[in-house]
């Protein structure tokens, strides 16, 4: 069915959430070089900045997937495109904390519709025995942008300093909304390089799939839905993990003896290969078998026992503290496209856009704690035996609700029960 859809749409969507990533990353870095002398910050004002790109993320993500589902996807993404290069590169301008607190705020802003506008942009490209496979192609963005751009942004610092980092890593954002614009298209029947029969394929296939679940009035009605209330949770708690780690990774290796910024960026890098492998194997094998909550809660159960591994083991046993954290990082990875496709195969399209920013948005505010009560917990212990088990605590959580959020396997032939999707 249309397998052009797969090299022609993937590719795009993952480039654009690579350039999403790229700008909320590299803060750890310029934290972790000279931008807190340069700027005055102290190590509480870097955990604030840290979280507040998460803050403003939070607030903005229904909004924004409303627009989306009700109008358009592409002009919402591309005008986002051109914003957030411009602030990212602005970061690199700045000469004071104040304006760097405005522009972290607003990059959260910016950015917030990015992810559940695409999901919701991929939920009409891609049928439910792709979805998980779509979803992950898109997020490897994620892991992917952080494996170069922690190696590139070592080399960046040393060469020409945190500011020209920012800038030179912001400007690739506004070169592509362009490429975006001219590439996609918002819905299959807009698109000229689909024939009649595939886009009436595609379409029958997608309506099919929709005869199986419940319909759902209207936003409100969804949001009170007990699964969406409780992967709301999951995902915020399971966000306190993945945030901590990825913002405070740099700091937490290059605070080892003899830690060049570039030796740095080069291990900073490692626990996203196992965190790619990871997404590409849970996805396969949950589109194979239909099974979204299997290739998700067991995942985040080995997170948490390897930050909990690597807390035992204390600074004394660098390299194999390192180890438990590349376990760890891969694992809080491997299952976000199973996670991302759950929600539109248990509600209907007209509210599965809304209900994944709802769940996005509690994510985003997991996010903001995690990053910023790991960079406290960092600081003010002088040391990261505590925001390792606060990072365990959270993922352990997380994986025991994913337990009860969803009670059966949604299988492509089953129905789900009404009490599932709506209490």
């Amino acid at each position: 069915m249309a397998k052009s859809r797969w090299y022609r749409l993937l590719p795009i969507a993952f480039i654009t959430y690579s350039l999403a990533y790229l700008d909320r990353a590299n803060f750890g870095f310029g934290a972790a070089s000279g931008m807190a002398t340069d700027l005055h910050i102290t190590p509480s004002m870097s955990s604030l900045l840290g979280s507040l790109f998460f803050l403003g993320y939070f607030f903005f993500q229904v909004p924004g997937a409303v627009y989306a589902e009700n109008r358009s996807a592409k002009k919402l993404i591309f005008w986002s495109l051109i914003l957030w290069g411009g602030l990212a590169m602005a970061t690199g301008i700045i000469s004071n904390v104040n304006a760097l607190i405005g522009i972290r705020f607003m990059l959260g802003v910016v950015e917030s519709a990015v992810m559940p506008s695409m999901l919701l942009f991929l939920s009409r490209w891609f049928t439910k025995a792709e979805r998980s496979q779509a979803n992950t192609f898109l997020i490897l963005g994620n892991p992917a942008t952080i494996l170069w751009m922690s190696v590139l942004s070592g080399y960046l610092i040393q060469a020409v300093g945190w500011r020209w980092m920012f800038i030179l890593e912001g400007l690739p954002a506004i070169i592509w909304a362009f490429f975006w614009w001219r590439l996609v298209d918002d819905k299959p029947q807009d698109a000229n390089w689909l024939t009649n029969a595939e886009k009436q394929a595609l379409a029958d296939q997608l309506q099919q799939e929709q005869q199986g679940i419940k319909p759902v009035k209207n936003y409100a009605e969804a949001f009170k839905s007990r699964v969406v209330i409780l992967l709301s949770l999951q995902y915020a708690l399971w966000s306190i993990g993945v945030y901590g780690f990825v913002m405070w990774l740099p700091s937490i290796l290059h605070a080892a003896p003899n830690m060049s910024i570039i030796k740095t960026g080069w291990l900073s890098s490692v626990p996203y290969v196992l965190a790619i492998i990871g997404m590409l194997s849970a996805s396969y094998f949950s589109d194979k078998t239909q099974n979204r909550k299997a290739f998700v809660w067991p995942f985040l159960l080995i997170g948490a026992l390897a930050f909990y591994g690597s807390y035992l083991l204390g600074a004394d046993h660098f390299w194999l503290s390192f180890t438990l954290l590349i376990i760890a990082g891969g694992a809080m990875y491997a299952p976000y496209g199973p996670f991302f496709a759950i929600i539109p195969e248990i509600l209907p399209k007209n509210v599965a856009g809304g209900a994944m920013a709802l769940i996005n948005s509690l994510g985003a505010l997991g996010s903001f704690i995690g990053s910023y009560i790991v960079g406290y917990l960092n600081g003010t212990t002088n040391g990261f035996g505590a925001s390792y088990i606060f990072m365990a605590g959270s993922l352990l959580l997380s994986a025991l609700i994913t337990l009860i959020a969803v009670k059966k396997p949604v299988s492509a032939n089953t129905p789900v029960p009404v009490t599932t999707t709506i209490p």
